[in-house]
């Protein structure tokens, strides 16, 4: 009788040691459903419906995109965390979200690091410094000298507290030893609106939003925040070279599921979406988006999320930001 059970107890124990490789074998055998912690038509947006696309295309089932705005990214990403960890329900994680919220809020429903499974970093969008033409500074070390010069008379808008492009103004403060004074707005379209009527003296913001005034010279393009110069906007230098060494300052979009979603599933999931990242009419795409391709491993997105909450916390205490 007990070498039937124990024999029966093995039995078990190794068909739950099967059940991920069993579960990852018939993945998927139904629609996946891609959560946006954001509205339709953002960065973030376009990036989860391009590859939404492209994973239907190679996984024969439908991924619908469930846009799930609110609270800087906060509802999105606990719908994602209470969803199910069977690889049916992921979501596109975004730098605020997951990098910056954790200081700037003193609760969060979700942690970063242990709420999720990281599947792969999909891309970057390295952020534009701009000015107004009637700011009298043409290069990143005219811009800061001229800050120098008259201290907090400087004035750089964005879209709102706690975001990329404030994060990137107040890690410029720091790093320059400058003082310009932040000016939130109830998004980007307002903000851009009074930097090109030159009520704002400047901002960060990502290419595809700002491009238009470049190249109607409506607003002028001092530097990027990348760590190298963007190969559709060759001729602009870097902040780290022409003047901050070292400075960096992106937005990404990342593709996550929720926590003990099985190992087999995210490795699928993870190859499939690094191969779609390689493909020249998706790189061209981004491209056009401003975006840079990574699809790194789970493990490197872990420890890039980890190091950028640790960044931003910095940027987040010394400028003491508070959330909207």
């Amino acid at each position: 009788m007990k070498k039937t059970l124990i024999r029966a107890l093995m039995a078990l124990g190794c068909a739950v040691a099967l059940m991920p490789t069993l579960q990852a074998q018939g993945y998927p055998n139904k629609s996946i459903r891609l959560i946006v912690p954001f509205p339709p038509g953002g960065g973030n947006d376009v990036i989860g419906r391009i590859i939404a696309q492209k994973l239907t295309e190679r996984l024969g089932q439908q991924v619908v995109v469930d846009n799930r705005a609110g609270a800087n990214g906060i509802v999105g990403l606990q719908a994602l965390m209470q969803a199910a960890p069977d690889g049916y329900t992921i979501g596109v994680a975004a730098a605020g979200p997951m990098a910056v919220n954790p200081s700037l809020y003193d609760k969060l429903p979700y942690d970063s690091l242990k709420d999720f499974s990281y599947i792969t970093n999909m891309v970057i969008f390295p952020l534009i410094l701009v000015t107004h033409p009637s700011v009298p500074a043409k290069t990143t070390q005219e811009l800061i000298n001229l800050a120098k010069a008259k201290p907090k008379q400087i004035f750089f808008a964005t879209p709102g507290s706690g975001n990329s492009a404030h994060l990137a103004g107040e890690l410029l403060n720091s790093m320059a030893n400058i003082q310009t004074v932040h000016v939130p707005y109830k998004g980007q379209g307002p903000a851009m609106g009074d930097l090109v009527a030159g009520q704002v003296q400047m901002m960060f913001a990502s290419i595809p939003s700002v491009l238009p005034q470049v190249k109607s010279g409506q607003v002028n393009a001092i530097a990027m925040g990348s760590a190298k110069r963007v190969p559709s906007l060759p001729d602009i230098p870097t902040l780290s070279e022409s003047g901050v060494p070292g400075f960096e300052a992106y937005s990404w979009a990342g593709m996550l599921a929720p926590a003990k979603t099985p190992k087999d599933i995210v490795a699928r999931l993870n190859k499939e979406i690094v191969d779609i990242l390689k493909q020249k009419d998706v790189a061209d795409t981004l491209n056009l988006q401003g975006a840079i391709p990574v699809g790194d491993t789970p493990e490197q997105f872990a420890a890039y999320v980890k190091a950028e909450i640790s960044k931003w916390g910095a940027v987040v205490k010394s400028a003491n930001i508070k959330a909207d």
